[in-house]
């Protein structure tokens, strides 16, 4: 199966545009131009939230989607929401989890178990909110939410690139499309995962890890030591001829060493898809033998079991409906390590041959799971009572479209986010929201160390520190650069801090808190650069964000 993400749209992704976007073809389209107050590129679920929160502002506010759906990963998968601690979630954020249990409290939205059947593994006793739910769900809620604020919403159209950031001086005053659709805005958000709005408005930043030195962090690049977690046993001979260099290495192992400890470099931690799955029969579709299945590609993963694994080597966590959200788990999983080095810069060919790289081989790591000899039988009886729902991303064969893009661009501003905030050393004096989440990097590299074993690297998991701030500057450019623009997703933060930032109820704050800054940057008629930061604070609180802890 090869669906592109622009296939997508052309079928399932119509219906999708006619009942909740604005479609291009339609009568404002005749002259090609659509202005807002506010343009938010990105409907990823903080994207979502901004442009919610610019239209309860009062504002005018366009939403445009490159592709067909809306949410990002909060509506491609994952449903097992990342928090850390939910206290710390406030505002737009919190609301979209109050209506997901308020979606769950009704019987119609019980259509393949009883709602007294799901053990829910996020819950807490007391609480107003629901951190699992299935992804049609999460679309159909956040659409809601854009409806009801009456954002304007245009799905399909992909900012040119280069060229699509149209400024006069310092200001960004336009984003043209593929299509020729002329965005006009006054203040711009970029929440896309990619920061493409943010570059092609010469935004400075950054792609991969830092060395330590950089900003005195101690689990910043290379981190050969830290790598414990979802890691091969050892010795796993490397060589598609086992003894035999000559052979070459097995696909995904990268030549030469790690590097220096400590190195940065422009690796990025691995993607995956979150898999949505279901035991139910009348439900589920079967484990497919994908087309150009390569069975070197998972040589690694049977020799780790030959080494020694008995673990089956995914995460599956129960959603309503006898649904899951799966992800990574052990040495050789659902995580392409080393396969999206180029993602962040790519151009959208190059990332759609990516997206359907990483598609081939999550399809035939679950086929190589579910029916290889050399996998425990267990293991390959364990993974054939699930496959992917018949009711979730139908126009995609049960598969999501959204790729988990853990990690591209990042912002440089004149405040980086580092590991120092994340550990309460270094404190942001003017926060917008709080983050949660343990310093999570997953793998970026898979190697041949000194001893000729098969390694993974770049694992970091280091948490126990309570919620942190989140500083306002660092969802705005320099001044030179843009004053107009903010930037809550790829905001401006090291990798390993980015790894704690990167959660999605943490985007949807930041795209609240952005979308407040901008309204109260044209009010002001001044650049986000100069808002008057105890009136941004008021106005946040009024509407619910949480910006100090509270124990």
């Amino acid at each position: 199966m090869t669906v592109s993400r622009a296939a997508a749209l052309s079928f399932a992704g119509l219906f999708l545009c006619l009942s909740a976007c604005v479609s291009p073809g339609d009568a404002r389209a005749e002259d090609k131009t659509v202005s807002a107050d506010v343009v938010v590129y990105g409907g990823t679920a903080g994207g979502a939230a901004a442009a919610v929160q610019a239209r309860r502002m009062g504002k005018t506010a366009v939403l445009v989607e490159p592709g067909a759906h809306i949410g990002g990963l909060t509506s491609g998968g994952l449903g097992a929401t990342d928090i850390g601690n939910k206290g710390a979630i406030g505002g737009v954020s919190r609301e979209f989890y109050r209506r997901v249990r308020a979606h769950y409290e009704t019987p119609e939205a019980w259509t393949h178990e009883k709602p007294g059947d799901y053990q829910n593994p996020r819950k807490t006793p007391n609480e107003d909110a629901m951190w699992t739910f299935e992804p049609k769900v999460a679309e159909a809620i956040l659409r809601d939410m854009l409806r009801e604020a009456g954002v304007e919403v245009v799905c399909g159209e992909r900012m040119r690139r280069p060229g699509g950031a149209v400024k006069e001086g310092a200001r960004l005053t336009a984003v043209v499309m593929e299509s020729g659709l002329t965005v006009r805005g006054r203040c711009f958000i970029d929440a896309t995962y990619e920061g493409d709005l943010m570059a092609d408005a010469g935004v400075d930043f950054t792609v991969g890890r830092e060395a330590g030195a950089d900003y005195g962090e101690d689990l910043n690049g290379v981190r050969t030591a830290q790598a414990k977690y979802h890691q091969l046993m050892r010795g796993i001979d490397p060589w598609r001829v086992k003894g035999d260099p000559s052979s070459g290495l097995l696909p995904g192992i990268q030549p030469g060493g790690p590097g220096e400890e400590g190195s940065g470099d422009r690796r990025v931690q691995a993607y995956n898809f979150r898999m949505c799955l279901t035991d139910l029969p009348e439900n589920r579709l079967p484990w497919a033998k994908p087309e150009g299945y390569d069975p070197l590609r998972y040589e690694v993963l049977l020799r780790n079991f030959e080494a020694g694994e008995t673990r089956a080597p995914w995460n599956p966590i129960l959603m309503p409906n006898r649904k899951t959200d799966v992800n990574n788990n052990f040495g050789f999983s659902t995580d392409n390590i080393g396969m999206n080095y180029g993602w962040p810069g790519a151009d959208y060919a190059a990332r759609e041959a990516m997206f359907q790289e990483h598609l081939l081989y999550q399809r035939g790591l679950m086929w190589t799971l579910a029916n290889d000899p050399r996998v425990p039988a267990d293991i390959r009886e364990k993974v054939s009572q699930w496959g992917p729902c018949r009711d979730e991303f139908p126009e995609h064969g049960g598969w999501p479209h959204q790729l988990y893009v853990r990690e591209a661009r990042r912002m440089r501003s004149e405040y980086v986010m580092t590991q120092h905030n994340c550990q309460g050393r270094e404190t942001a004096d003017d926060p917008v929201g709080l983050a949660a989440y343990t310093m999570d990097s997953h793998h970026v590299q898979r190697y041949v160390t000194a001893d000729g074993d098969v390694q993974n690297e770049g694992d970091v998991q280091v948490g126990k520190f309570p919620p942190y701030p989140i500083s306002y500057k660092s969802l705005r450019p320099r001044r030179a650069e843009c004053e107009n623009l903010l930037v809550p997703v790829c905001l401006s933060a090291s990798h390993i801090a980015y790894g704690s930032i990167r959660m999605e109820p943490v985007f949807m704050v930041l795209g609240q808190s952005a979308a407040t800054a901008a309204c109260q940057a044209l009010d002001a008629g001044v650049p986000v650069q100069d808002i008057d930061y105890p009136a941004l604070r008021a106005r946040l609180e009024q509407d619910g964000q949480i910006l100090a802890w509270k124990p």
